[in-house]
């Protein structure tokens, strides 16, 4: 190896100063630790913030006191791999091409198929020019990223993201004094835990749950609504344990921590539906030194606005290729959205498409094929006692029209729902005469909408695939090529949109490229982007 020069000194002590650094040098000014707390397939209506009282939940509650609490906050798609592709990268799940679940499967190989049923290999679709996951802006800024233990995010996830991910990620493992933004994982409320802790202890009577106009009084139906609440002391729980950490840690005050739901409940009618039940998510935010504590929040925010959101609140401009906008920070977008935008297509092996346009007051959904039923037969959720229960019910004739809607074997072309007056979303008005003029602003809006964003759900799935691979595989980045000016390295690829990141052979985390790096060290560095295949590993 040789002799590292002055400038190669000088660059590493600047650069791990910069890296290690809780401030932001240009402004002077702290960056705030950032905290996600995600609870899988939960709906707002369980929760003692919104209004219900049937399971305390007082390490939320708590977080709710000190924070603000959102009455408008959705999930552009009700089922978690597209959620989260929106979450990850601040797009429409059918601008990217992850509106289907699930494309990517961890762990296969290219060309295997996880729906042999639908010949359709695991898959990244080739996103849009530009579009990253955002954790890469926050590391180069100087924060320490980490995740776990999901990643499901519908696209085989890039290095550049994360400094760690895995069930062991935690702020512990940072540099000394570096910013960080971690998010933790809690898939105790996930649906499979309706019937995996189907004969656990049950925290609340059965007999004392509210049940919505929509299910039938059952004892199976009050049972599996038990469970839920059972899960959500458990996810109060786990929960409670990140919040005493950070507080033991003296990061409880100045951090900003978000709890949210990835999408809505576990239940049929939620989970994979565009009512409310199934995109309407419950979110809390506590800001640094509690800053506006136990104030509500009326204003849409959508999935797509939770990246643009937390760059902004770390002092980085959102990349203008992001459809979300930031709600907060110093980038913050002058007014909030009016409208929030919705879709639904295939289910594992089950093709659909469906789209809704939301606002505060009324609801617009558009069914493509009205010959199936909502209630598809989704393989996992068949798993449900509940939801076998809907099926015997449903076929003997013994649920009431309210119960019945959801399981009619067509459906309505269009929807219009007075979310005012009609919160479950039980009474129709498309036809109504007197809310005309609202469908035809509704619907035109809604097709405004999937013009504008290039929806990708029109598209057969075989012929988006056809687009995004070569020859069956994922496109490969060209090779990184390198020059040497002043004891410096600079690396160079020919995809203008790629990442590069680079370690020392004995690392086992990469780094992202962001200036030249000093000569007479080694390296190795490749070029990366979603939807292709890395580069060839690059040494020198």
């Amino acid at each position: 190896m040789k002799n590292f020069s002055l400038f190669s000194l000088l660059f590493i002590l600047l650069n791990s100063c910069v890296q290690g650094s809780n401030t932001d040098v240009m402004q002077n000014k702290p960056l705030p630790n950032i905290i996600w707390l995600v609870a899988e397939d939960q709906s707002p209506d369980w929760f003692p913030m919104y209004g219900d009282s049937t399971m305390t939940l007082p390490k939320l509650q708590a977080l709710a006191n000190d924070g603000v609490v959102f009455d408008n906050a959705v999930a552009p798609v009700p089922v978690c791999a597209p959620a989260r592709s929106a979450l990850i990268t601040g797009m429409y799940p059918t601008t990217l091409g992850t509106h289907n679940m699930r494309t990517y499967a961890p762990g296969r190989s290219d060309g295997e198929r996880p729906y042999p049923e639908l010949d359709i290999p695991s898959y990244s679709p080739v996103v849009p020019n530009g579009v990253k996951m955002f954790p890469e802006y926050l590391r180069k800024k100087g924060y320490y990223t980490a995740n776990g233990p999901k990643e499901d995010y519908n696209f085989e996830r890039t290095d550049a993201a994360w400094n760690e991910s895995s069930t062991n990620r935690h702020w512990r493992k940072r540099e000394n004094g570096q910013p960080f933004f971690v998010v933790f994982n809690f898939s105790v409320c996930h649906e499979s835990q309706i019937w995996n802790r189907g004969k656990d202890s049950l925290f609340t009577d059965p007999a004392k749950v509210p049940v919505p106009p929509f299910f039938p009084d059952t004892e199976t139906v009050r049972h599996d609504l038990a469970v839920n609440y059972s899960n959500l002391r458990r996810l109060d729980d786990q929960v409670g344990e990140i919040i005493s950490e950070l507080k033991t840690d003296g990061l409880y005050e100045n951090s900003i921590i978000f709890f949210y739901g990835d999408h809505g409940g576990p239940f049929p009618r939620h989970k994979r539906a565009l009512y409310d039940t199934g995109v309407k998510v419950p979110l809390i935010i506590k800001f640094p030194n509690n800053r506006d504590a136990g104030q509500r929040d009326q204003r849409n925010i959508s999935f797509i606005d939770y990246a643009p959101t937390v760059l902004s609140l770390a002092g980085i401009e959102p990349p203008k290729v992001m459809q979300g906008i930031a709600q907060f920070g110093a980038f913050k977008a002058e007014g909030n959205p009016e409208y929030t935008f919705h879709s639904s297509d295939r289910f594992d092996a089950i093709y659909d498409c469906i789209r809704a346009v939301r606002s505060k007051r009324f609801k617009y959904i558009k069914s493509f094929n009205t010959n199936l039923s909502h209630a598809l037969p989704v393989a996992y959720r068949e798993q449900m006692p509940m939801m076998q229960e809907l099926r015997i019910l449903h076929k003997a004739g013994k649920l009431n029209v309210s119960q019945d809607l959801w399981l009619s074997d067509i459906k309505p072309e269009e929807e219009l729902y007075d979310l005012k007056k009609d919160p479950y979303e039980l009474h129709n008005l498309a036809g109504n005469k007197d809310f005309k003029d609202t469908l035809i602003t509704y619907r035109e809006i809604l097709n405004d909408w999937i013009t504008e964003t290039k929806d990708l759900g029109p598209i057969p799935e075989k012929e988006l695939i056809d687009r995004f691979l070569v020859n069956g595989k994922q496109p490969e980045l060209p090779a990184l090529e390198m020059n040497i000016v002043n004891d410096s390295i600079q690396l160079i690829c020919k995809q203008s949109d790629a990442t590069l990141v680079w370690k020392q052979p004995q690392d086992t985390v990469w780094n992202v490229y962001s200036y030249p790096l000093p000569a007479g060290i080694p390296y190795e560095a490749k070029a990366e982007r979603i939807g292709y295949r890395d580069s060839e590993i690059f040494e020198f």
